[in-house]
């Protein structure tokens, strides 16, 4: 049985390309809280405002509203904090991208994920605490340090198979 895997770690530290890593090695199923969130709620919610005319147009725009986007998942998680990493976990084996603590403290909680990894860039910024507030040091089981080529995340991955394995 496939261990359920969330990935998390600043923007552009190399989260998604973990996931699609792990995807082609190991046959991991994922989705970027992002994709789904855009899929889900916030497409509906910004078309009107930014002009979006596909789900796919506003995901892409992500990165102009990281605050925006925070908040109204947070505001999508109000009853429930992990109600978008359930929602999915119901098709896939990865969560990519969580942002809030109180939803990763709630999904760990609640048995929603077997593995935190965080992905790692000391190359990259960090972002402000208004678009992500999770401790990756202190919430991940291990960090995936990405500070080099792909070739050198790809060698990671392969040491991840025991791990996942059990």
């Amino acid at each position: 049985m496939k261990k359920k895997i969330c990935i998390i770690g600043h923007a552009r530290h190399g989260k998604d390309t973990l996931a699609e890593m792990i995807n082609q090695r190991y046959g991991y199923k994922s989705e970027s809280s992002s994709q789904a969130a855009s899929r889900l709620f916030l497409y509906d919610a910004l078309k009107d405002k930014y002009g979006y005319k596909t789900p796919e147009e506003c995901f892409e725009d992500r990165v102009n509203h990281r605050a925006e986007w925070f908040d109204m998942i947070c505001e999508y998680n109000k009853n429930y904090p992990g109600q978008l990493a359930a929602d999915i976990m119901k098709s896939n084996d990865i969560y990519t991208g969580m942002r809030s603590n109180r939803e990763l403290v709630a999904c760990i909680d609640d048995g929603i994920f077997d593995l935190v990894i965080g992905v790692f860039d000391p190359m990259k910024p960090l972002e402000p605490r208004d678009s992500f507030d999770i401790d990756i040091w202190g919430m991940s089981d291990i960090i995936i340090p990405n500070a080099g080529s792909l070739k050198d995340l790809a060698k990671k991955v392969v040491l991840l198979e025991e791990l996942l394995a059990h």
